[in-house]
């Protein structure tokens, strides 16, 4: 499915029904299969997963959309009101997380529930080696980024430190077909390097978001990998003592990203929220 949003065409999936309303928001490089796992176990849950212009997506944005992190923000807002979706549970990780962040201290009226699944936070932004590497490479014309980007599409680099090595234990195919729209479209390569340097003009974004983070007075479950090396654990005790209904969840046996990590685990957490 696509939606016509201000900023572009931005493709989603939704397994429709009547239940309770879940959107799922992936990080940089990355689309929403990423999801496609605790969705499968979610069977009477309506899921939705857009794909954000974060670097993995297959339609370029409008030239002059703007693609700073509180633009997408707003675009992910536009999406929830473009298909009237109401008392909306919003979970997102990695970069996905920090939109909610910023969805959260925004108001965010037509969410009643969030989770923030091992994501940038405080200060760090831009996370772990993984992103000092990524905001350095938007440093690069599209084009060299693209010639530096190539390397990617080798096993071997994709799972170094410095790529998705520290973010998933068991998610390379996952990783590898996120990538096929930057090696190959010119457009997604311009709006990747856009969002980087906008991301990398603006370091202190969640530290001002985490100010205002106790003004959400809605439910809040923060879920951290305890092996993660790219978000500090204590963050995620740190963003609960924010939170007034914030309440934390640990999973063993999984780097950052949770979905494609214990992707069953991850269901069940989520189930049990939004059943509360």
């Amino acid at each position: 499915m696509q939606v016509e949003l201000s900023a572009g065409t931005v493709e989603y999936t939704d397994t429709g029904g009547d239940g309770p309303v879940v959107v799922f928001v992936h990080g940089l490089l990355m689309d929403g299969s990423l999801w496609d796992g605790p969705v499968a176990e979610l069977p009477g849950l309506r899921c939705l997963a857009p794909t954000l212009p974060l670097g993995a997506h297959r339609h370029p944005m409008r030239a002059g959309a703007d693609l700073s992190l509180p633009a997408i923000a707003r675009l992910l807002a536009e999406f929830l009101e473009r298909l009237d979706l109401r008392d909306v549970t919003l979970a997102g990780v990695d970069t996905g997380g920090a939109l909610v962040q910023l969805l959260m201290v925004g108001g965010a009226p037509r969410v009643s529930r969030v989770v923030l699944a091992s994501c940038d936070a405080f200060d760090n932004f831009p996370p772990g080696l993984t992103g000092k590497t990524l905001f350095l490479t938007g440093k690069l014309s599209p084009r060299l980024f693209g010639l530096f980007m190539q390397q990617m599409r080798l096993r071997a680099v994709r799972r170094l430190p410095i790529a998705f090595g520290r973010l998933t234990k068991r998610g390379d195919a996952a990783t590898a077909r996120w990538i096929r729209p930057l090696l190959t479209q010119a457009g997604v390569r311009r709006d990747t390097v856009r969002v980087l340097r906008a991301a990398a003009a603006e370091p202190g974004i969640l530290l001002d978001a985490a100010e205002r983070l106790p003004g959400f007075d809605r439910p809040a479950l923060v879920v951290w990998a305890t092996e993660d090396r790219v978000m500090p654990p204590e963050h995620g005790r740190r963003l609960v003592s924010l939170l007034p209904k914030g309440e934390l969840a640990e999973v063993a046996d999984s780097y950052t990203l949770l979905p494609l990590d214990q992707p069953a685990e991850f269901a069940r957490l989520i189930r049990e929220f939004t059943a509360g």
